[in-house]
């Protein structure tokens, strides 16, 4: 049987069945005698052979329409029960993620990752303390120290001169007079 007329949508109750407009069409005793034979078969293997093909996909028709049957059967009983596709999609789900969990290669691949992690977060956390550190060494240097006094200076300087006006009205608060350590204002600081 030529499997051209064979329904192969394997959703459909009637696959592996021919459809009504195909018909199966014996082989003609001239067309196969026109049909060069296999070399070394003598007539008899050939014919024995040709019978035992035709037997075999009669078999297979007969297969694919009990598998059909089964499966209207099954789908019968599922409806009964209460079974809908999306139940059995999410037990094969549930079960294929559970056969991924107990898998050998995804424990050691969650073993490295854990593993990674833990000596990330370690070295994250060293370079954290270290920065932290020198930025405190920093700060407490010489260097920062006078910066930081210069930078009050401009500060002050820039807070009178914005403030110098209404430095006597309610509204603004009266600022104390600069310290007379404290750079003058019209003069900007040393670069460092």
């Amino acid at each position: 049987m030529d499997s051209a007329g064979q329904d192969i949508n394997l959703n459909s109750p009637n696959k592996g069945l021919l459809s009504d407009s195909m018909t199966e069409v014996p082989v003609d005793a001239a067309v196969a005698a026109q049909t060069p034979a296999v070399e070394g078969l003598t007539e008899a293997e050939e014919e024995e052979l040709r019978a035992e093909l035709t037997k075999v996909e009669e078999e297979i028709v007969t297969l694919r329409q009990v598998l059909a049957a089964k499966e209207r059967h099954c789908g019968e009983l599922r409806r009964k029960l209460g079974l809908s596709a999306l139940e059995g999609l999410r037990q094969n789900l549930s079960k294929s993620w559970h056969d991924v969990q107990v898998s050998n290669a995804y424990k050691k691949t969650q073993e490295t990752l854990s593993q990674a992690g833990q000596k990330t977060s370690a070295a994250l956390s060293t370079m954290g303390s270290a920065i932290s550190r020198k930025l405190g060494d920093m700060r407490n240097s010489a260097t920062f120290k006078s910066l930081e006094d210069r930078v009050g200076t401009i500060k002050t300087c820039s807070s009178f001169a914005s403030h110098g006006a209404s430095a006597g009205t309610p509204s603004s608060p009266r600022l104390p007079p600069p310290s007379r350590a404290a750079a003058p204002c019209g003069r900007m600081p040393e670069r460092l």
